[in-house]
């Protein structure tokens, strides 16, 4: 069974830092493109970043490029997303995300990516940037 468990979402002040992670098991970590979408109540949930832990290629959108930064630690099978500078504007549910292959990077950086293009949901964290 996949399963995704995002952590480290909560409250924080504008322009402050966090850090999310997503421990990723039950599928080969390194074979699949494994990310990170946003949504906020009456809205699509939107792609935020994409890592392809084998070779390390990700996909980030344009509203968080030069904020936020994508990694994963392949030992730990986690993906992480360091989002820094954050504004109101980010608070959402953070969900981690899975579909295998490397297709969706590459997609993502010629058309982006949809929420429906993932197999694998983690359950979500919710992040409150504060005014």
């Amino acid at each position: 069974e996949v399963q995704l468990v995002e952590s480290g979402g909560g409250l924080v002040q504008a322009g402050g830092s966090v850090r999310l992670s997503c421990a990723a098991s039950g599928l080969n970590f390194e074979d699949n493109t494994i990310g990170w979408f946003r949504q906020v109540p009456g809205k699509e949930r939107e792609a935020v970043a994409l890592i392809y832990p084998k070779d390390g290629r990700t996909y980030n959108t344009d509203s968080v490029k030069g904020r936020f930064t994508i990694s994963s630690d392949n030992a730990k099978n986690t993906v992480y997303l360091q989002m820094n500078g954050l504004s109101p504007n980010d608070t959402a549910v953070y969900y981690c995300a899975a579909d295998w292959g490397p297709f969706l990077v590459t997609r993502g950086l010629a058309m982006g990516v949809s929420a429906g293009d993932m197999d694998y949901w983690g359950k979500g964290t919710q992040l409150t940037v504060s005014a």
